[in-house]
């Protein structure tokens, strides 16, 4: 028998909550392609349903999402049919689905009642978010890699937190599993979690921390959490690597700041996975290339990289890192 999930009703609060699921069998599909494509879908599916991503950390066999769902609030038609265009379907095909549920909304009726009531039960719907999430995600991953079945081991994991020092605790915990799993040293390294996504400029994961850490600004934020990580990833562990002292101590010396270097090497490093790096003409110039080339990308363009304020640009989404390894 299934166990009871604790859920607490998006109608009457927000709640926090510690999202989890495994491959099935435990096996380790993911690789930089896969991890790629299922970190963007968190972020993507979550706008969908109107949940807030606080961190996460997408592993080779394992998936954890620390999210907030807001309480729930009616949401009109123009909101609700944007959220429903945020999954887009083959060329031509976005516009003629567009158009077809705004002729129902503007007929009314029964159909309309239900498009809205189908819509709506997914606004900060954990089940719905992870349903989603894992319908989506599979069917790209069966189709790239020509395969039938199901990809999930079992349904998803939720523990519902209590807000703050909780929330914290678990967000330290999901940020630290690739270093348990001894894929770093420090985890604004790898850049699958939402604090090394934080760190490399993206404002939105910046913006979810900070209120994670219930801090003022992402500046101090940032120096909290990371002292927070590693006195959290310190000390001996039953499973896995953990934080040494030394680099803790390193750490707390630092009052948990990372120099700009630091903080731009992070960012190098993340640009690397959009592909093309520059400025917007550069940029502009390869993705016409790669459009004539290929005949796909009609719906990129040159985006500012990462937040990082100097002016260069990157294209997003091109997966030229197939046969990568895995990090």
């Amino acid at each position: 028998m299934r166990e009871r999930r604790e859920l607490d009703s998006p109608d009457e609060r927000e709640a926090f909550y510690h999202l989890y699921t495994r491959v099935v069998a435990g096996e380790h599909l993911f690789r930089r392609p896969e991890k790629e494509m299922l970190r963007r879908q968190v972020w993507l599916v979550a706008e969908r349903c109107g949940v807030d991503v606080l961190t996460y950390a997408v592993m080779a066999n394992h998936l954890h999402v620390v999210v907030c769902a807001p309480k729930r609030v009616p949401l009109g038609d123009e909101e609700l049919i944007r959220r429903y265009g945020l999954f887009r379907g083959r060329e031509g095909e976005d516009s003629n689905r567009l158009t077809a549920i705004r002729s129902i909304l503007a007929a009314g009726g029964d159909d309309a009642d239900r498009w809205r009531a189908r819509e709506s039960r997914k606004v900060s719907n954990i089940s719905e978010y992870m349903k989603l999430l894992k319908q989506r995600f599979s069917i790209w991953y069966n189709q790239r890699h020509v395969r039938f079945g199901t990809l999930w081991a079992e349904r998803f994991g939720s523990l519902l937190l209590e807000k703050g020092e909780t929330v914290q605790r678990l967000s330290a915990y999901v940020d630290l599993n690739p270093l348990r799993a001894g894929l770093c040293r420090d985890p604004k390294d790898y850049r699958f979690c939402g604090y090394a996504e934080a760190v490399a400029g993206n404002k939105l994961a910046q913006a979810r921390l900070t209120r994670a850490m219930g801090a003022g600004n992402w500046s101090d934020a940032q120096e909290r959490y990371r002292m927070f990580l590693f006195t959290r990833g310190a000390g001996r562990k039953k499973k896995g690597a953990s934080v040494s002292a030394a680099a803790r101590d390193q750490v707390l010396s630092e009052g948990g700041k990372l120099s700009l270097a630091e903080q731009m090497r992070c960012r190098c490093r993340y640009f690397a996975a959009g592909g093309v790096l520059g400025s917007e003409t550069f940029v502009l110039d390869r993705l016409l290339r790669f459009r004539e080339h290929t005949g796909r990308g009609k719906r990129m363009e040159p985006r500012p990289a990462g937040g990082a304020g100097l002016g260069l640009a990157v294209m997003r989404n091109v997966r030229s890192v197939r046969n990568a390894p895995d990090s």
